[in-house]
């Protein structure tokens, strides 16, 4: 009589066997084995049936992803949304280019940059970048009229649910392009992503949920100043004025709000309004007329009714945060710098703003009218699958979780 080999659910990884398919007495769909099996690669372990603990299973994801559905499937939908918008932005004739991520100046963003050596310049600092910004409009001053980019992008600041140092961000640039372009653009977007999110969830990846917000268009705006002043049933002072920042923190201690760590004018606006705007944005819903000195990189007109210097901004807010801004680009070389020196007036330790001679240079060629978009791509796959940590749509989790990698840890246990 042949001895009969049965398998156990997952002997058959890193093995070369011979057989024939086969049903055991109990029913259980096998292999009989007609030649030994051939080890192709050693496994030490026996998979675990469950991995819960958050720690292990992110210090472990190389057993997360084969054990848990939902961690793989997480990293497919963004790989597939990825490409979806990929695949967007090409068939409107946008071309994709990839920008340094290292330079003298890291530019685009107010942020902290990280700053690190080169062999060939030993003797200075060069910083990896907070955004593409400045890189992308040089290349549309350059006559390539519709470009994007999906990279990483760089800030040395903290780490949170929805923040890591490290994220990748897409962005996009379109000349003689106004903000009613940038928002139906991004709003279709928006809608077709939901509907190809929901059809992954019903054949490819079951362990997702469903999107549950609305995609009726067009979405609704909110202006910034109008709807902050009224939900603080207060006036704020002329946001130009020499006095503004001492005023605006004297309207923070009347109301019982604590004030932000460096409470330069920027970030008091900034904290004003993700205490009263953002939250009631939990459909999507667009922020308009932004404060200037929120936005040195964009246009920037007087607004007819609340008389303050607001930019050619608009924020996308979905759930509380934001997944999209946008804006018309400040495209003469005296404005920005003006916009500039303001900014260097706000800087700190975390805010090291710069005036950047040579992208002021370069603005002196002729910069067309142009808009331009940004979107996190985390954070954007975090909404659509419904997930409330940056950890889970990251490989291997946040820079905390990837330094710590090799210090030891907890062991996976088999359950």
């Amino acid at each position: 009589m042949k001895p009969q080999i049965y398998l156990k659910q997952h002997s058959l990884e890193g093995s070369d066997m011979k057989g024939h398919p086969h049903r055991t007495k109990r029913g259980q769909l096998s292999l009989l084995v007609t030649e030994l099996p051939r080890l192709l690669s050693p496994c030490l372990h026996e998979l675990p049936i469950g991995l819960q603990d958050p720690e292990t299973r992110i210090r472990n994801r190389h057993v997360d992803f084969q054990v848990n559905d939902r961690a793989a499937h997480i990293l497919r939908f963004r790989s597939l949304i990825t490409s979806r918008i990929r695949e967007y932005l090409q068939a409107k004739g946008y071309l994709e280019v990839q920008t340094p991520i290292m330079a003298n100046l890291a530019g685009g963003a107010v942020a902290r940059p990280f700053r690190t050596q080169a062999v060939e310049f030993l003797n200075r600092h060069i910083e990896l970048r907070t955004a593409p910004e400045l890189w992308l409009k040089r290349l549309v001053l350059g006559g390539f009229e519709r470009i994007f980019e999906i990279g990483p992008c760089f800030r040395n600041e903290g780490i949170d649910k929805i923040h890591n140092p490290e994220f990748t961000s897409c962005e996009f640039y379109k000349a003689y392009a106004n903000l009613d372009y940038l928002t139906d653009v991004t709003e279709r977007l928006i809608s077709e992503l939901v509907t190809y999110t929901n059809q992954l969830t019903l054949k490819q990846l079951p362990s997702l949920s469903t999107c549950n917000f609305s995609i009726d268009k067009p979405f609704p705006r909110v202006d910034f100043l109008e709807k902050l002043q009224r939900l603080m049933n207060a006036i704020l002072p002329d946001l130009e004025s020499p006095n503004a920042e001492a005023e605006v923190i004297q309207q923070f201690h009347a109301n019982g709000i604590p004030l932000p760590e460096s409470p330069t004018l920027p970030k008091l606006l900034d904290r004003l309004a993700s205490k009263y705007l953002e939250p009631s944005c939990q459909q999507p819903t667009w922020i308009i007329n932004h404060p200037e000195c929120l936005a040195p990189l964009a246009k920037s007109f007087t607004d007819p009714n609340t008389k303050q210097r607001v930019s050619a901004r608009a924020e996308l807010f979905i759930g509380g945060k934001e997944v999209v801004n946008t804006y018309e680009e400040e495209n003469s070389p005296f404005e920005q710098r003006r916009k500039f020196e303001e900014q260097v007036k706000y800087r700190n330790d975390e805010d090291r703003a710069n005036v950047d001679e040579d992208y002021l240079k370069a603005l002196e060629w002729g910069l067309p009218p142009t808009g331009g978009w940004g979107c996190g791509i985390d954070r954007l796959v975090m909404l659509l699958s419904g997930t409330d940590r940056i950890n889970d749509v990251l490989p291997f989790g946040n820079l905390r979780n990837v330094v710590s990698l090799g210090k030891g840890g907890r062991d996976v246990l088999v359950s």
